[in-house]
């Protein structure tokens, strides 16, 4: 669509929750070898998690690793276990709007800030009946981009 005011520049995150956040850490970090670069807990959003990569570099794919801040309560970060994408983009104020404006469904909270910093809002996984469309199960957050991101992706598109 050429209408669209905004860009989708590539995978920021994958989050994988577990009721017991150890259990994700023995594998990703003890045996697949990714490393911590840092921790966040919100009991708002019902979330502990480990922000990780197998890279120190800014473009590198964020794994988080969660489980929730109380497994009383929702929302539940450890089901389904692959709990959402983030996709970067250079727009998030446009991309919502937009989206918003096509039937997208977002999830309650609108664009705020993240677990690392940037702004998100994330795509609900369900339709409702006044915004039909939606990630068909799947959680996606939209990650805004830093300068030196869309910078980077705009170079290498011009390439």
């Amino acid at each position: 669509m050429k209408d669209r005011p905004f860009k989708i520049l590539g995978v920021q995150q994958v989050a994988i929750g577990s009721k017991d956040k150890s259990k994700l850490n023995n594998l990703w970090v003890g045996l697949l070898g990714i490393s911590v670069n840092e921790s966040h807990t919100s009991k708002d959003e019902n979330v502990v998690e480990d922000i990780c990569s197998f890279a120190d570099d800014k473009l590198a794919v964020q794994i988080d690793l969660m489980e929730p801040f109380d497994v009383s309560r929702g929302p539940r970060v450890d089901n389904p276990a692959l709990n959402h994408i983030g996709l970067w983009v250079d727009d998030i104020e446009s991309a919502f709007n937009w989206l918003s404006s096509k039937g997208v469904n977002f999830a309650p909270g609108g664009i705020r800030e993240g677990a690392s910093g940037h702004r998100v809002c994330f795509l609900h996984p369900k339709p409702s009946q006044t915004h039909p469309l939606s990630g068909e199960g799947v959680l996606i957050e939209l990650v805004e981009a830093p300068k030196e991101i869309v910078r980077h992706f705009k170079l290498q598109s011009e390439g």
